[in-house]
């Protein structure tokens, strides 16, 4: 495999790196951009040196997993450098190897890589990426390179269109990052009966656990089970009245949202025979009197 260095040592980069090396890859060069890295990182095998400080990448592939915002200037200054690498992927969700349009100037093969895997700490996250998803686009090379480092990190991944990127990245962030700030909501109603915010996690966490491992092995309207696909109107109609003093509007809406959501994966499931419509006009009514 080829020789790596990684520009970013935060929670991706610094996953990565310590995935790469438990692979057995060669790491060149860790390059931290503001702050040191944390010292689980810092102790592997490679040259530690601050963006600041390099003067040429001799690595046949470099990994950019800064801030969005960093990725087109950093490319820049990069293109300036004598030596630079052969292939150089960023670690952007949101953001296409276009980015990298400086680099691929001086003959640089570019693309993205990004895997689909919530990854809140560097080790938790190097844990994670065996058997997660990485999407992977840009130029020929690029993209056969990245193909080979998800294969080495035992991932799978994917390709889609460079101009989809934003479009893949919305649809990450509502499975994930949505998720868990709908948590954070279910968990805020619940302790609106009188527990504490981590009572309330713990009690709701086995509901959660149960429902991906349905996701898992089912589509969503076979997965789906609650009132709305039982076509229970009155338990609709208590759980509006309960909101009433309790949670905030946001909240209300949300949920007003996702229970028209919810119907229509309802009529699309198993469970055709059941009567929705009354249902359906009550979640309408309540959605114009917030918006009202």
């Amino acid at each position: 495999m080829h020789s790596i260095s990684i520009i970013g040592l935060g929670r991706l980069g610094g996953a990565l790196a310590i995935a790469i090396d438990r692979a057995g890859c060669r790491l060149d060069q860790l390059i931290y951009h503001s702050t040191l890295p944390r010292p689980e990182v810092a102790k592997l095998p490679a040259n530690i040196i601050a963006v600041a400080e390099v003067d040429s990448i001799d690595s046949d592939v470099l990994l950019i997993a800064t801030q969005d915002q960093l990725l087109r200037p950093l490319a820049e200054n990069l293109s300036r450098l004598a030596s630079l690498p052969r292939i150089v992927l960023h670690l952007s969700g949101s953001l296409s190897s276009e980015v990298l349009e400086s680099l691929r100037d001086r003959g640089v093969a570019v693309g993205s890589l990004h895997p689909l895997v919530s990854i809140s700490d560097a080790v938790l996250g190097a844990d994670r990426l065996p058997n997660a998803y990485f999407c992977v686009e840009g130029d020929i090379e690029a993209v056969s390179v990245a193909e080979e480092l998800v294969k080495l990190l035992k991932g799978n991944s994917f390709t889609i269109e460079s101009r989809l990127k934003p479009l893949y990245h919305a649809a990450a962030v509502m499975a994930s990052g949505h998720i868990t700030a709908l948590f954070d909501a279910a968990i805020e109603t619940l302790a609106r009966c009188g527990l504490e915010p981590s009572e309330a996690k713990a009690i709701l966490f086995p509901l959660l656990e149960s429902t991906v491992a349905n996701l898992r092995l089912q589509m969503p309207a076979d997965a789906l089970t609650g009132p709305f696909v039982r076509g229970d109107i009155e338990a609709f109609r208590s759980h509006i009245q309960a909101f009433e003093g309790e949670v905030d509007e946001g909240t209300r809406r949300v949920y007003l949202e996702l229970a028209e959501r919810s119907v229509r994966i309802a009529e699309s499931g198993s469970a055709t025979n059941v009567d929705r419509s009354g249902l359906e006009e009550a979640i309408s009514m309540a959605k114009r009197k917030t918006e009202c």
